[in-house]
Parts: C-alpha cells; sequence; structure tokens
C-alpha cells in the first residue's frame, strides 16, 4: 500500500498540480489525467484483476482518492465517479459483459457516466420518468429504445459510456414505481445520445456538468445490466460505495486546505512573530486537523466494513456527512486564517472554498444523508 499511495502523489504532484489552476480558470476537462491514471493502474483499483483492475480493498483505494483530490479534487472526484459507474457491470453483469467491457473501462481508455438524476427526480431518484422500451427486429434478442433527460451527469458528453438508469415499467408516481427500473451499459456513439451544454458552476469548473439526452437512443438487450426491474437496487448498492468516495474527496479537500493555512500561519508574521504563535489562530488550526482526521477515520472503518463484507450504508452516508461538512469548514476557516489573501485567486484557497459546497449536494444531499442515519437507528435491533 505504501508504495502505490508514493506512486499516487508523486503522479498528482509532478502531473497534476501544475495544470490544476489553468485548467480550473478555464473550464478545461483533464482527459488525458484519466488516460495517465489508467495506464498507471489506479482508475479500477477496487476491481478484481481479472478485468483489468487492481484488485486493491477500498480501504486503499480511498486513500489513492483523498491523496488526488488534495492536490485536484476535480480529479479525485471523476475518479470516484468513475469508480462507482464501473460498479453495476462488475457487481451485477454477466462474465460475457465484465470480459468485453470492464478491461477498457478499467484501463483508463474509456471514461464513465452515471445517469440516474433527471430534472425533477433528484434527491427521489425513484421518481425517475426516462423510459427503455423494448423494441424487437433491431439483431438478435432485440433491444431497448431508450428516451428521456438526466441532469447533473459529471463527465457529461465527455464520457465514452454511460451507466444509465431507466424505467421498463411502471409510471413514476406508482406505488412500486422503483420496481420498474432497469440499468443500461450505453456507449457514447450510441445514435441519439448527447450532451446539453455545460452548466456553469461555483467551483470544480474543469470537471463538466450537464444533462444527457437521449432521444430514440437504441441499444442491444444485451447491454441490459442485471434483471430488468432490478436497476433500482443497482443504483442504491452503487451508490452506498460511492458515498465513501465522496467520503475521501473531502477528506483530500479538507487537508489541502488545512496544509495550506498551516503553511501561512507559519510566515506571517504579525506584531513581531507567526500568527500561529497567537492562540485564536492556533485553536482554529487545532479544530481543523482534528475534523479532518476524524473525517478520514470515518470513511475508513466504513471501507474496513464493506471489505469485510459487513452492512456498510449506514456508516457510509455518516462518512459523506461528517467529511463534506468538515471540507464546507475547514475551507471557510482557511479564508479566514488568510485574511485578504485568502479571498484572491492567488492563492488557492478560494478556490477550495468553491468546491466544498458541492460536496455537500452530490451523491445525495446532507439531508438525504441524515434521513438514512436516523431510519438506520431507527430500525436497527
Amino acid at each position: 500500500m505504501r508504495e502505490l499511495l508514493e506512486l499516487t502523489r508523486e503522479l498528482a504532484d509532478k502531473e497534476l498540480r501544475p495544470e490544476v489552476d489553468s485548467a480550473e480558470r478555464d473550464g478545461r476537462f483533464p482527459r488525458e489525467a484519466f488516460r495517465l491514471l489508467g495506464r498507471s493502474g489506479l482508475l479500477g483499483l477496487p476491481y478484481p484483476e481479472r478485468w483489468g483492475g487492481g484488485g486493491q480493498p477500498y480501504e486503499v483505494y480511498l486513500q489513492v482518492v483523498e491523496e488526488l483530490a488534495r492536490v485536484w479534487l476535480t480529479v479525485g472526484l471523476g475518479v470516484s465517479v468513475h469508480t462507482l459507474t464501473c460498479l453495476p457491470v462488475a457487481a451485477f453483469g454477466t462474465d460475457e459483459q465484465r470480459e468485453a467491457w470492464l478491461p477498457d473501462m478499467l484501463g483508463g481508455e474509456l471514461l464513465g457516466a452515471y445517469c440516474l438524476s433527471e430534472p425533477q427526480s433528484g434527491s427521489d431518484a425513484a421518481a425517475l420518468a426516462t423510459t427503455a422500451t423494448v423494441v424487437t427486429g433491431d439483431g438478435a434478442g432485440g433491444g431497448y429504445r431508450i428516451d428521456g433527460v438526466k441532469a447533473w451527469i459529471s463527465h457529461a458528453g465527455q464520457a465514452d459510456f454511460y451507466t444509465v438508469f431507466a424505467r421498463t415499467s411502471g409510471s413514476p408516481d406508482g406505488r412500486d414505481r422503483a420496481r420498474g427500473i432497469s440499468c443500461l451499459h450505453v456507449p457514447a456513439s450510441t445514435s441519439g445520445v448527447s450532451a446539453a451544454p455545460a452548466e456553469h458552476k461555483m467551483g470544480m469548473r474543469g470537471s463538466v456538468t450537464a444533462q444527457m439526452i437521449f432521444d430514440d437512443a437504441r441499444v442491444p438487450a444485451g447491454n441490459l445490466v442485471g434483471e430488468e426491474g432490478r436497476g433500482f437496487s443497482i443504483a442504491l448498492t452503487a451508490l452506498d460505495s460511492g458515498r465513501l468516495g465522496i467520503a475521501a474527496c473531502a477528506t483530500g479537500l479538507a487537508q489541502a486546505a488545512l496544509d495550506l493555512a498551516v503553511g501561512y500561519a507559519r510566515e506571517r508574521r504579525q506584531f513581531g512573530k507567526p500568527i500561529i504563535d497567537n492562540q485564536g489562530v492556533s485553536f482554529m488550526l487545532a479544530d481543523m486537523a482534528c475534523a479532518v482526521e476524524a473525517s478520514r477515520a470515518l470513511y475508513l472503518s466504513a471501507a474496513r466494513r464493506k471489505d469485510r463484507g459487513q452492512e456498510f450504508g449506514p456508516q457510509a452516508a455518516m462518512a459523506k456527512l461528517m467529511a463534506s461538512d468538515t471540507a464546507m469548514r475547514v475551507t471557510i476557516d482557511a479564508v479566514q486564517v488568510l485574511g485578504g489573501y485568502g479571498y484572491v485567486e492567488d492563492f488557492p484557497a478560494e478556490r477550495y472554498l468553491r468546491e466544498a459546497k458541492v460536496l455537500q449536494i452530490v451523491e445525495g444531499t446532507n439531508q438525504i444523508q441524515r434521513m438514512v442515519i436516523g431510519r438506520w437507528l431507527r430500525d436497527k435491533d
């Protein structure tokens, strides 16, 4: 593990760090960075070596994500999104699907996007309205025609494949609406698949986010992942793991903000001494450090549960909740420690603050995490 983390730090510092400021300023998507990570063996770490993965436990994979996010959140979060997108095929696909798709997915040649949310269904994902209608005559076994719009899709228009959740039966308003959702693997080259113009975001401008439009997009029946009508449970399983990725990203971002604040406080002198020697500043930094360490410990604890095959969904929700709230508080405090310098683009503190906010929203808002945790407390033995 030590060698893997050292490789990650080296790649992040030498290859990613020089590109961060200009790419985020110009809104430039770092596609080559993902290819580099894939060729370095870092894009499929938690998946079996049989299909081109790294065969690493989640505990190790998440620490790699944290190291990447510490240098460039767009890349760290992108790795988490890609890993989330691959999970349905890796965990629920057939051996034939895995053999056909996973090697390029995990090797960096193909980048994925996860299509669950829609303009009218975000937190209430079971209310999705995109349809996948069975059609015949499109080759052996027929296929599906996908129609609908997905919203807030990371890597939209840049991805090479999309893991799409669509309704094969039922109604978005029906009592059993979740039972009619299926999961489909959709190559980006599929006719009828397009991306809307990118959203103009507060932060993470290097990571493209947009709506994905599916207009009479047809895929073979063999692109169904898992059983028809079981897609919602696949989506929730993937999201449990994805929340751990967001927790690792948030911890990495918070660590970067803490490192920046400590470094500045050591160098900045006022009233004849470094400002870190002032109790008001040192106590603030101490609280920041405690919160970062606690976030890291919580996501690693949840990852170990996952690696042991134990229930980890509630713990993943706790980790995502705490780490993203911590990232928000720590980046705010980092700006405060830097004072006026924290408010200008000459230092990355203001970018860290803008980036932190989205981590409280993606992969389920923190209000949803509290609901998950609260229901678990209500129902557990």
